[in-house]
C-alpha cells in the first residue's frame, strides 16, 4: 500500500476498503507480537531512530523505514514513537465462532471509544469472554479505542455489526442490568449466555427487552448517585462472572 493511503485508514470507511487498522505505539505493538493475532505477516513502519533502539521485533513482521516527516504524517498522534502497524482485519474475524463456556458481552450503539477500550481491558484482564457490537456502535479499530484497550483487542474475540435480531437467534436466554433487578451476587447472575449492556446515555432499548427473554440484575452501591459509569458497570460484572468459575 502507497503512504497516502495508509494515511487513510485513520477513517472507518477505508479501513473497510482496504481491510486493515493501524497500530501505533511500541507497548500496542509488542502486545501485538504476544498475541495469537500473528498468523501472518504483518507490516510495521518505522523510523530509523526507533531501528537504533535495537528492540528484538518478531521475525513476521515485514519492517518498512520511514522518514520522521512520513511517520508524523501516518501518525494521528502528537509525538509519534516511531512505529505502526498495520493489521489485517481478517486476523480479529477468524475468531467468529464462540467457543465453549465463553460468555458473551453485547454493547448496544456504545459511542466512547475510551469507555470501548476500558471494556475490552477488563474482558482480556478475566478472560472467557466475547464482545458484540450493535450496529451504530464505536468502531473497536478506530486508533482511539485500540490505544484505549492497551493492547486488549488482540486478545478478546470481537464482532460488529450484530443486531438485536441476530442476537436473539443465537441466544435464548440473557441478563441486563436495572436498578430493580436482583442483585449480582444472585446465584443465578453466572446462568446466562449473553449480557446486555446499553448505549452511555440510553441503556439497553426497552422495545429490545420487550421480545427478549431477559431478566433484570443491579450493581448495589449507596444510592448517592444516579448510575455507574458503563464501562465501571461491564467491569464489576466481568468480575462477578470470573468469581463464579471458582
Amino acid at each position: 500500500m502507497k503512504l497516502d493511503d495508509i494515511k487513510k485508514l485513520h477513517q472507518k470507511k477505508y479501513r473497510s476498503q482496504f481491510g486493515f487498522y493501524l497500530v501505533e505505539g511500541e507497548h500496542l505493538v509488542q502486545e501485538l507480537q504476544r498475541s495469537s493475532l500473528m498468523t501472518q505477516p504483518i507490516t510495521l513502519y518505522v523510523t530509523e531512530t526507533w531501528l537504533q533502539r535495537g528492540v528484538t521485533l518478531d521475525d513476521r513482521f515485514e519492517v518498512i523505514t520511514v522518514s520522521q516527516k512520513q511517520m508524523a504524517t501516518l501518525s494521528d498522534t502528537k509525538t509519534p514513537q516511531g512505529i505502526i502497524a498495520r493489521v489485517p482485519l481478517a486476523v480479529n474475524q477468524e475468531n467468529s465462532t464462540a467457543t465453549q463456556g465463553e460468555r458473551c458481552i453485547y454493547l448496544h450503539e456504545i459511542q466512547d471509544p475510551g469507555n470501548l477500550g476500558t471494556i475490552l481491558r477488563s474482558l482480556a484482564w478475566f478472560g472467557g469472554f466475547r464482545l458484540l457490537l450493535s450496529p451504530n456502535s464505536v468502531d473497536p479499530f478506530n486508533s482511539k479505542a485500540v490505544r484505549a484497550s492497551m493492547g486488549a483487542i488482540f486478545h478478546v474475540p470481537v464482532e460488529t455489526e450484530v443486531t438485536l435480531d441476530q442476537l436473539q437467534a443465537k441466544f435464548d436466554r440473557f441478563a441486563y442490568l436495572d436498578l430493580s433487578g436482583k442483585p449480582i451476587n444472585h446465584s443465578t447472575f453466572p446462568d446466562y449466555p449473553c449480557y446486555l449492556f446499553g448505549n452511555e446515555a440510553r441503556g439497553v432499548p426497552s422495545e429490545a427487552l420487550q421480545h427478549t427473554n431477559a431478566d433484570a440484575f443491579t450493581i448495589n452501591g449507596s444510592a448517592c448517585i444516579e448510575s455507574l459509569n458503563l464501562a465501571s458497570a461491564v467491569g464489576i460484572c466481568a468480575y462477578q462472572l470470573s468469581q463464579s468459575e471458582r
